[in-house]
């Protein structure tokens, strides 16, 4: 072995690559978990329902009489759009909490200046 010092002041490459595939993996699994995942989004307190995976697929709707109208249809279609909206807002939900990378820039301080090399303020 060479004494010499190391260009990379002591960083441990492979130690680097098996934290990097060990993260990359974690995301595969949770990718798959969520893809897997059903969320129910909902509006007028159940009137309206909709099933959709982590993938977005969606599997079903569920819309109780009573949310019908038959003179102002246009009641229905706010409800389902409503229903929607739930609906994806608890995909993000989901893939950000099954996200390792989730709030890391935070916890490091952001890009610690380096947002403006990127056209950011």
């Amino acid at each position: 072995m060479s004494d010499a010092p190391n260009p990379l002041g002591g960083l441990d490459l492979n130690a680097l690559l098996g934290a990097a595939q060990s993260m990359q993996a974690q995301m595969q699994q949770s990718q798959e978990e969520l893809a897997a995942s059903v969320v129910e989004g909902s509006a007028a307190g159940g009137l309206v329902t909709i099933s959709v995976t982590g993938g977005f697929e969606f599997r079903g709707v569920s819309i109780n009489p009573e949310a019908m109208n038959p003179e102002d249809p246009s009641e229905l279609e706010d409800l389902i759009l409503a229903a929607l909206r739930d609906a994806c807002t608890k995909i993000n939900d989901l893939q950000n909490a099954a996200n390792p990378l989730a709030g890391l820039g935070d916890s490091l301080g952001g890009l610690g200046g380096l947002g403006g090399l990127l056209g950011g303020a």
